[in-house]
């Protein structure tokens, strides 16, 4: 039996004094024994948190009576220990790195493209009058995305402003959007319809709340997350696999970090090639002396590092086999 839970949400919701409420919303969060991460800003609240299901509805209770965040939607995953291992709950400019911050372009709290409820978009998303479009990174996607979808090259969500000119020739569409949860969706179908596009819809909740109300129909792959779980299964009606092993090109659904620290590139690796490379994309990572100890689930306690640029960019470290 599950007896825990993990909480995925957002809520764009002015909040006064944004740092003191993320000093003092950790503290509470702490007194509930919950762990996991939330971002606090100006706009309101991201976070993921996890914990026992009797902390877990406390949480739920107080934020729902918070007038700010009554509406608020919960997606909640039944899962067998906690998703997280601390409980950190930070100030930053924005909930989702975006770069749009000015309200008198963006403000989802005014207007965003129309929300589909999971169901709603099963209906919509075949026809032919209609373009899906993932808005998140690359490797994100490349483990699971939506059948037919136009996906992004984009590392972080924040470039995706600079594609907005590849999207123009779908502007007689209709564009349905989508994102693990629905938050990236908020601000992207807000610039979409800022850049002239006017049949802009949003998925509800995202990938998470689809597989559980319409049973994940055409999601092929899993669904990445960003907790110690690392990518999560969707689909239980028409389930498949799209992702291949980075270094044996073997299909595989699992996703890791890389073991070396200063590389620490998501990436899709088989267990045999797990083990083999210990946890590593290349044979440079494997012999780098601050790599990590490999113990089968290439997720590691994220320490603040400089992103290597080098490897992103030009792929010095791809695997030599």
């Amino acid at each position: 039996m599950k007896t825990y839970q993990t909480l995925l949400y957002y809520c764009y919701s002015p909040i006064e004094n944004a740092e003191k409420f993320a000093e003092d919303h950790l503290a509470f969060c702490k007194s509930l024994g919950l762990v996991g991460r939330i971002i606090v800003a100006d706009e309101g609240l991201n976070g993921t948190v996890s914990g026992t299901s009797e902390s877990c509805k406390a949480y739920m209770d107080a934020v729902h009576a918070d007038p700010r965040f009554a509406k608020t939607d919960f997606k909640i995953d039944e899962v067998e220990e906690p998703s997280f291992i601390k409980m950190h709950c930070r100030y930053k400019p924005e909930i989702v790195h975006s770069g749009l911050r000015n309200p008198q372009i963006i403000d989802p709290t005014k207007k965003t493209g129309i929300h589909l409820d999971p169901n709603e978009f099963l209906e919509m998303k075949d026809r032919d009058d209609v373009v899906v479009l993932d808005v998140r990174s690359d490797y994100e996607h490349k483990v699971g995305h939506f059948k037919n979808a136009i996906r992004l090259d984009i590392e972080n969500f924040r470039e995706f402003p600079e594609k907005i000119n590849e999207l123009a020739k779908y502007k007689d569409k209709k564009i349905l959007t989508y994102c693990t949860g629905g938050i990236k969706c908020e601000k992207a179908s807000a610039l979409l319809l800022h850049e002239g596009f006017e049949n802009v819809y949003q998925l509800h909740g995202g990938i998470i709340k689809y597989g559980k109300e319409a049973g994940g129909k055409d999601f092929e792959g899993k669904c990445y997350v960003f907790d110690n779980r690392v990518a999560v299964e969707v689909n239980t009606v028409n389930p498949t696999v799209v992702s291949t092993c980075h270094n044996c090109g073997k299909q595989t659904a699992k996703m890791i970090n890389c073991a070396n620290p200063e590389c620490n590139e998501h990436f899709t690796q088989c267990d045999d090639c797990g083990w083999k490379m210990d946890g590593c994309c290349s044979e440079a990572c494997k012999e780098h002396p601050r790599k990590r100890p490999y113990d089968g689930t290439g997720y590691y306690v994220k320490i603040p590092q400089a992103v290597n640029l080098s490897k992103r960019k030009h792929k010095k470290f791809e695997a030599k086999t």
